[in-house]
């Protein structure tokens, strides 16, 4: 993928997306959000979007948006699903500048742009010839084409790139707003796991129940042993009487008369 980054970009971790079946709109501004921010207050940012609780400003595309308190009565929306893909997007290019050996504690979102990729436009269904258009089909019902959006973000060390003073400035300015953030909003999803806690809880109930079964394995041993000893002898009573012979009847001679 070819980035628009006119800078050196040896410098810079870059990762993108092309064919987004999003508005490209919505992700020119969550990419607006986030520039010349370093990573936790872009993720700040993103999480604060995607749970609904903070608002993008929109200095573009806002005919007829309404105002938000949150940005002190400033036009703006919540775009979550742009949101998640821009954090998908920005945490592979944390991942490439870790790979290239860049200090991930100074890294800043140092380009991030967002363009429409193609356009497709809508064709009707085969059937009779459109009048027009030069094609099989009715007219199609809906008037408006597909557009397919990319986004671009790459992150580098400020202090290794030429920028601009405003830039600067900026960068400053977002790193002593990125200093009273809570840590966990600054860290990336990792796989759910449970508490410590609970599996302390789960371990000590597992233990329990193995002691009440093994109880009620001691409990049951003696009374088996006895039950055996029961079994056991009626089987010798049955056996004695097994072998035990019946007496004939022994002729003494007296038979004869």
């Amino acid at each position: 993928m070819n980035f628009s980054y006119n800078g050196d970009k040896t410098k810079v971790a870059f990762a993108g997306q092309a064919d987004i079946n999003a508005s490209y709109k919505d992700l020119s501004m969550v990419c607006e959000s986030i520039r010349y921010k370093s990573i936790p207050y872009a993720l700040k940012v993103l999480n604060g979007v995607i749970k609904d609780n903070t608002p993008i400003k929109y200095s573009r595309y806002n005919k007829g948006m309404g105002a938000r308190h949150e940005l002190g009565g400033k036009k703006g929306r919540y775009p979550v699903k742009c949101a998640k893909i821009v954090k998908d997007i920005l945490s592979s290019a944390v991942s490439n500048a870790i790979n290239k050996g860049f200090d991930e504690t100074k890294l800043v979102v140092i380009h991030a742009s967002s363009n429409k990729n193609q356009i497709i436009m809508r064709t009707p269904p085969k059937g009779n010839i459109s009048w027009g258009r030069g094609m099989y089909g009715y007219s199609a019902t809906r008037r408006s084409d597909l557009e397919f959006s990319k986004v671009e973000l790459g992150v580098a060390n400020p202090e290794d790139i030429e920028l601009s003073p405003k830039a600067k400035d900026l960068i400053k300015l977002f790193s002593k707003q990125a200093k009273r953030l809570v840590p966990e909003e600054s860290k990336f999803p990792t796989k759910k796991k449970k508490d410590n806690k609970a599996k302390e809880s789960v371990k000590k109930e597992n233990e329990t129940k193995e002691e009440a079964i093994t109880k009620e394995k001691e409990a049951e041993k003696p009374k088996e042993a006895e039950f055996n000893k029961e079994i056991d002898n009626l089987k010798h009573s049955q056996n004695i009487k097994d072998n035990v012979k019946p007496i004939k009847n022994v002729n003494l001679g007296n038979d004869r008369y």
